[in-house]
Order: structure tokens, then C-alpha cells, then sequence
């Protein structure tokens, strides 16, 4: 699976631009990718999104920065390499739909299928078979990917977000969610728990 993060100019993927992505192949995590570009014109820019991923308004309008369209070129041709397409991550939909509007914008066919696999899902379902109760806020979930991360013996996610550090995070998530095993180098100083307890506890 192609387990992937993106950095965006927002939350609209109508609006919004991608700013970053990054990408690993699960089954083969030595393979990654991490690029960088330009908004679109006219693409809307989120101060607040900004302050998440840490870009400035003149970095993600650099010219020297390859477009959006150049982005999604070089991240099909490295995901053509992948066997397995599936596309995983925290609310990953949020990311497939950032890529599939970026090709439409440029009018290149997205390879990737609808269905996903989202830590989300994996955390929730892993706290309810380990009888943990989930936590709330809002009368929803609150298992955003901090809360996910220490439930499964790591460190939150630095600040400011980084797409690349954000996929090695979901990538090493899944792979103790599903296998009940470390999976990278990156995350090597944080032993798996012994047993699985509630975040909030």
C-alpha cells in the first residue's frame, strides 16, 4: 500500500492548493518520495493552514518551486513503481481527494481506487477489541493522529507538520495497529506497549 501525507494550502481541495506530499511504499518502506511545490494560480491560501504545515505565503508561491501539476507527474510515476496502490493514511481521503482534483486540474487519470485504509479506522477498532473506550469530543471521535500515536507508544507528531514525517507516522501506526510490530528505523527508540490502554487514561 501507498501510505501518504499531504500538506495543503487549506482544507478545500477545490480551493486549495497542495503544498507538500510524502509518501512511502509500505511493503518496501526504504521507497519514499517527498515533493514540494507552488499553489496553482488563483489557488486559495489558509493562514491557518499555513501556521499547521509551517510555509510561508512567498514559499508556496516561490516560481522556483515546481507547479502542482508537476507534483502529481512525479508522484504517478513513482507510484506506477508500487504494486500494491492502495492508498492508507490518517483521513487519507482528505488526500486522495487532493490528488484526484489535482489531476483533474491538469488532466491526468488518477490511478488510485476509492477505497482506502485509514488509521482512524485501525485505532478506533483496536481500542474496542482491546476494551478501551473511545474518546470523544463534540460527540465525535477524538482520535486525531497525536491521540493515535501515543496509543500506539510514540511521540506526537512534531509541529510543524512535514508530509514525509506525517506518512512515516501513519505507516508505522498501521504496521503496529495490523501486525503488532515496530516497522521503521525512524520510530526505533519507542518500544511497542505491552498492553494497549487508552490515550486519555
Amino acid at each position: 500500500m501507498i501510505v501518504l501525507d499531504i500538506e495543503a494550502s487549506g482544507v478545500n481541495y477545490q480551493k486549495n492548493s497542495i503544498l507538500s506530499i510524502g509518501a512511502l511504499d509500505f511493503d518496501h518502506p526504504e521507497n519514499r518520495i517527498y515533493l514540494e511545490c507552488q499553489i496553482w494560480a488563483g489557488a486559495h491560501i489558509d493562514d491557518e493552514a499555513l501556521a499547521v504545515c509551517g510555509f510561508s505565503r512567498e514559499e508556496v508561491v516561490d516560481p522556483t518551486k515546481i507547479t502542482e501539476g508537476q507534483l502529481v507527474a512525479h508522484f504517478l510515476s513513482w507510484a506506477d513503481g508500487v504494486e500494491d496502490q492502495t492508498l492508507a493514511g490518517q483521513n487519507v481521503s482528505f488526500d486522495r481527494d487532493y490528488i484526484n482534483a489535482a489531476c483533474e486540474r491538469v488532466g491526468y487519470h488518477t490511478p488510485f481506487a476509492h477505497r482506502t485504509i485509514d488509521t482512524h479506522t485501525l485505532a478506533y477498532m483496536h481500542l474496542v477489541t482491546h476494551g478501551n473506550t473511545i474518546p470523544t469530543a463534540k460527540r465525535h471521535s477524538a482520535l486525531n493522529l497525536d491521540t493515535v500515536l501515543r496509543y500506539v507508544g510514540i511521540a506526537d507528531e512534531p509541529d510543524p507538520h512535514n508530509a514525509l514525517t506525517g506518512a512515516l507516522s501513519h505507516a508505522e501506526v498501521i504496521s503496529r495497529l495490523m501486525y503488532g510490530k515496530p516497522l521503521l528505523p525512524e520510530f526505533s527508540a519507542y518500544p511497542m506497549p505491552t498492553t494497549f490502554t487508552s490515550p486519555f487514561c
